[in-house]
């Protein structure tokens, strides 16, 4: 295999290296970082629901959609890129995507022990650190190759990170916000900079290079030759256009933001017959939390309401129709023109 440590790069190159790479069939390992911000969308995303582009074209900040599934990120130079691209019948690739993620997930595991922090896997595709995640990872096929990618993450920028995705009222923006602070951690959050100023992006390629050497074998060092520059140029006129960009992607009722494996957080809306129903909420571990329900309620009693979000607290996914129908199927106060299925479109996975 080839290894093509390039350190810093232009932030479109960032992402058509790997692409590049995978339509010419190299098998390789690319550790790099972009040189400037940008926002990152997965293949089957709808990028007017998930980023804001007014704002990031207010501050400059382009947005490109990538040919491998996951959410929408923000992406700079704190964070180091491991892009991993091998044949899609490589033997190196374990067929079933649980045993891959903890095969290609060790070297980083193992880097991040070396710098002195406990982080362990999660399945599927988790790294924590105290209960908080701490690398974004995703896989995806790419002609005839598998491609892998992930991060080391220095620092982050929660702030930004909390502008550029598309958010209905800065009520939901807030909650966001503070879950992925909650559940999202870094190299410098938890080593503190007198430590991190140890670890200078060099030596952690280094460090990273020489892990996934364990499990790849030997590399021969990757030159960026003409058909390799050739075949980024040629995607440059495709996946920089606004045709790749605004191609439809899957559609979400309301609003879905993952922070990590296990914790969504969630704004839904349905307009009833007899009214709107709105409702924040997140899953965690399969569990309906933090239970907020607004809407047009003037013609019914709050405590209905606080009956609701009372019993949904804490539920599993699995007896949410159940507990509604016992709670509203059994009420005095029912709403006119609102079903026990008009509930249901609020919490429905």
């Amino acid at each position: 295999m080839k290894l093509y440590n390039l350190g810093k790069v232009p932030w479109e190159e960032s992402q058509l290296i790997y692409h590049a790479l995978a339509q010419c069939g190299e098998e390789a390992l690319c550790l790099l970082s972009p040189a400037s911000p940008y926002v990152c969308i997965g293949f089957h995303q709808e990028v007017t629901q998930e980023v804001d582009l007014e704002y990031c074209r207010q501050n400059h900040i382009p947005v490109f959609r990538r040919e491998v599934g996951g959410g929408a990120v923000f992406l700079d130079g704190n964070q180091l890129f491991f892009q991993i691209i091998l044949n899609r019948n490589s033997p190196r690739a374990p067929k079933r995507i649980d045993t891959f993620y903890r095969k290609f997930l060790q070297p980083i595991i193992d880097v991040h022990h070396q710098i002195g922090l406990p982080v362990t896997f999660k399945p599927v595709n988790d790294l924590l650190v105290r209960q908080r995640k701490i690398s974004g990872t995703g896989v995806g096929e790419i002609g005839d190759s598998i491609v892998f990618v992930g991060n080391l993450i220095l620092d982050f920028n929660y702030e930004i990170m909390s502008r550029v995705l598309k958010i209905p009222d800065e009520k939901f923006r807030d909650k966001v916000k503070k879950g992925i602070k909650e559940n999202l951690t870094t190299i410098r959050r938890e080593l503190g900079q007198k430590r991190l100023n140890h670890w200078d992006e060099a030596t952690l390629n280094d460090l990273m290079s020489k892990e996934f050497k364990k499990i790849l074998g030997p590399f021969t060092t990757g030159q960026m030759d003409a058909v390799l520059v050739n075949k980024i140029q040629e995607l440059k006129t495709t996946m920089l256009n606004d045709r790749w960009l605004y191609r439809k992607g899957k559609k979400i009722a309301g609003r879905v933001v993952k922070v990590r494996s296990g914790l969504e957080i969630v704004q839904r809306m349905h307009k009833a017959t007899g009214g709107l129903i709105k409702t924040n909420f997140e899953i965690r571990e399969g569990k309906l939390i933090n239970i907020n329900i607004t809407g047009d309620f003037f013609c019914f009693p709050n405590t209905l309401v606080q009956d609701m979000e009372k019993h949904l607290e804490g539920a599993a996914l699995g007896d949410i129709r159940g507990i509604v129908t016992e709670v509203y199927g059994h009420s005095a106060n029912q709403i006119p023109g609102v079903t026990i299925e008009d509930w249901m479109m609020i919490f429905k996975n």
